[in-house]
């Protein structure tokens, strides 16, 4: 039985940027970037892209890759991996966003031992904040941790809240006490399946976050830090940005 599963959730549509599993970044789609990406990190046994449209399927035989169609139904980037892991066997799914092309290969391997140790049933990515736009910028998720490498919790606004001015934010090193959570979930079956279960919470419908409803319902995130630039995809703006980093 393979072991490690990575799952590339990309759907067509999009209310910010159409169509954008398949939005060009120097001559090969975006998909494509992740998925090879993903392919590069040491443990993964399979990596199979979750589509529910045929014109993604249709690239992804284009450049060789595996995928499974699911669908359209499906509510979230986690409902299709679920989906997947009804149709493949595997003892942990990668949940690999299919709009971070920059991922690295070596968080994926450090977040996937992260579960595997059973430390956690559940693992992220962290990154640092490495300016005061990304800090206040509401679509950079943020994230604060124990000193157990557990999350506190997630939001789009800056966390911890600081009364006085925004230096106040910033440790004695100088860094964000806050964290940029990079799109990135490790599970065991078992807790992806629980967490299928669960209904939306209150604080994942507030934020618009799904990975606040297994904290809401006291499942653990376990969060390795990484040290990376982290530029998910969600507009025409980022796309650019991507663009001019792969230069």
């Amino acid at each position: 039985m393979d072991q490690v599963i990575v799952v590339i959730p990309a759907r067509y549509a999009s209310t910010r940027l159409p169509a954008k599993p398949l939005a060009d970044i120097h001559g090969r789609p975006m998909v494509q970037r992740v998925y090879e990406q993903a392919k590069k990190a040491q443990g993964v046994d399979r990596v199979i892209i979750a589509t529910d449209d045929e014109r993604i399927a249709q690239v992804v035989r284009g450049f060789g890759g595996e995928y499974l169609m699911t669908s359209p139904d499906l509510n979230s980037g986690t409902d299709r991996v679920a989906a997947v892991a009804d149709q493949v066997e595997g003892e942990i799914f990668v949940n690999l966003q299919g709009d971070e092309p920059l991922m690295d290969p070596g968080a994926m391997e450090r977040a996937i031992q992260l579960v595997q140790s059973g430390r956690f049933s559940i693992g992220t990515v962290m990154v640092p904040l490495r300016t005061q736009a990304e800090l206040m910028d509401q679509s950079v998720v943020k994230v604060i941790v124990d000193r157990q490498d557990r999350a506190i919790y997630f939001s789009r606004l800056p966390i911890p809240y600081s009364r006085g001015p925004l230096p106040d934010v910033v440790s004695s090193q100088g860094e964000f006490f806050c964290r940029r959570h990079v799109g990135l979930y490790v599970y065991q079956k078992e807790a992806l399946m629980q967490f299928r279960g669960l209904p939306s919470s209150q604080l994942e419908k507030g934020e618009v976050l799904e990975q606040l409803r297994a904290l809401e319902n006291g499942m653990a995130i376990g969060v390795i830090e990484a040290d990376f630039i982290s530029l998910g995809v969600d507009t025409p703006e980022d796309l650019e940005k991507v663009r001019q980093f792969l230069v």
